[in-house]
């Protein structure tokens, strides 16, 4: 009899533990990954529409700030970044000097507001590049080109992180050098997204291209 009514006991713990669970059911972690950019052999067509989408889904909310990612034509200069409309806040500088036939890193650097920060920004990617410069292998050298170039401040930006207003991302969108703005809803946070830009080489679909030659 005991043994009976000690088995209930158990029953009814155990059917009142699952009650409480679909009762109250665990909320899902508030840590939270955004990305910004194309997905790895995603269609150029595809990324463009669904970037120019996520635009006009921040005009919903014209009052309130966003991040962005804008993606260029071609690579630019600092000059031209300093120059695009919207008066954006620049963040996050995309680095990665274009040589024929060669994979070349792509090297973030983050910028103040202090204009000095972006004038530097250069500098500041070839000093990292010249780090992994050492050494006679192919993945030296290709860091060594890199880092000449960017020293001598050639136009090599491929990307910048932004954050502004609907209003602000869509005057540059409409920036003659500009390929296309990616917007993140106006919670994400700051540090918890990725960057991925929109290369120039990219014409129809997201893949890597050759990588057979000597920088």
């Amino acid at each position: 009899m005991r043994r009976a009514l000690s088995w209930a006991a158990v029953a009814v713990l155990v059917l009142a533990v699952l009650v409480a669970g679909w009762l109250s059911p665990v909320r899902p972690a508030s840590v939270r990954s955004d990305g910004l950019g194309p997905d790895s052999g995603e269609l150029v067509r595809d990324y463009l529409a669904r970037a120019d989408e996520s635009l006009t889904e921040a005009e919903r909310e014209p009052g309130t700030e966003h991040w962005g990612l804008i993606s260029f034509e071609r690579e630019v200069s600092v000059d031209d970044v300093a120059a695009l409309p919207g008066d954006l806040r620049v963040a996050q500088v995309l680095f990665r000097v274009p040589i024929d036939r060669v994979q070349t890193p792509l090297v973030p650097v983050a910028v103040s507001a202090h204009p000095e920060a972006l004038r530097s920004a250069a500098r500041v990617a070839a000093g990292r590049l010249r780090l992994q410069a050492s050494g006679t292998d192919r993945a030296a050298r290709i860091a060594a080109a890199s880092a000449d170039r960017l020293a001598a401040g050639c136009a090599c930006i491929v990307g910048v992180a932004v954050r502004g207003t609907p209003a602000q991302l869509r005057a540059a969108a409409g920036d003659p050098g500009v390929r296309t703005v990616e917007v993140l809803p106006s919670d994400a946070v700051a540090g918890r997204f990725s960057l991925n830009p929109l290369l120039p080489e990219h014409v129809e679909s997201v893949v890597p291209g050759p990588d057979d030659a000597e920088p």
